[in-house]
């Protein structure tokens, strides 16, 4: 259970690590049968595009879950503590909506991309898979910032705990 509970806990992060391996992989093999067989792969370039559209989505999860976002902290560290307790839930739902809208947005391009049926040059994989990105990273973001958001909240209404 502890396993499954990890890999809950850090999934975008796994799925980051093993799409980077794979896209550094295709691109060593695109370079080595470039330069050393003069023949290259016509599929590499555009699988090595597409993960890291994937890997930035799913990273942009995995940071709201590591608290790697940048933030103005200057005028936040001012206020009192209950402030910056409640200014941070603020961040939190305002980066929620955020997501959610880009989610929603990203779920039409999906369903416009899957009417059209249109296929990638290279690989001939429906372009809706690509697309669909959009809307998988923000629902993991989504589903990171109300985790976030919940933790915030327990913050504010819990009892402040006394710093040595």
């Amino acid at each position: 259970m502890n396993v499954l509970k990890k890999l809950a806990d850090n999934f975008e992060g796994y799925c980051c690590a093993v799409m980077l391996a794979v896209m550094s992989v295709v691109v060593f093999l695109q370079v080595v049968c470039r330069f050393l067989l003069r023949s290259s792969l016509p599929w590499s370039e555009e699988l090595s595009r597409y993960l890291l559209v994937y890997i930035t989505y799913f990273g942009c999860a995995y940071g709201i879950k590591t608290g790697a976002h940048l933030g103005v902290e200057a005028f936040v560290l001012i206020l009192p503590k209950t402030l910056q307790k409640l200014l941070n839930i603020v961040a939190q739902l305002g980066g929620l909506a955020v997501c959610l809208l880009i989610m929603k947005f990203g779920a039409d391009i999906v369903m416009a991309q899957m009417q059209s049926g249109q296929l990638s040059p290279a690989m001939r994989l429906p372009m809706w898979t690509i697309y669909s990105a959009i809307p998988l990273g923000m629902a993991f973001c989504v589903i990171r910032y109300a985790i976030e958001t919940v933790k915030a909240v327990r913050a504010l209404t819990s009892p402040e705990e006394k710093e040595a």
